[in-house]
């Protein structure tokens, strides 16, 4: 293991997943960890008869959803900037 790593297990459900982490990674791997419980349990609650695989391919899906949504936002900040830039030429260039 390199020494910018730690090895750190974590729990999700009834599994423990061990893994070799970058060390200032660990707390984001902790979190991420936590939430997939939380989901878990939500969509445990939600469907009660759902087989365990069922409930971590909602809970996938919940997350892979959030991260595509956070990614769009994200190359939109650029866009939005422009068209602000642009709109204030358009002003001024009218007011004028």
């Amino acid at each position: 293991m390199d020494s910018d790593k730690q090895h750190i297990n974590l729990h999700l459900d009834a599994h423990s997943v061990g893994l070799d982490v970058p060390r200032d990674q660990e707390p984001n791997f902790r979190k991420a960890a936590q939430l997939l419980n939380q989901r878990y349990q939500y969509y445990l609650k939600l469907r009660p008869n759902a087989s365990a695989e069922q409930l971590w391919m909602y809970t996938a899906l919940e997350v892979a959803v959030a991260l595509q949504s956070d990614a769009r936002e994200k190359s939109l900040v650029p866009v939005e900037k422009e068209l602000k830039e642009l709109n204030q030429l358009i002003l001024e260039k009218l007011s004028k």
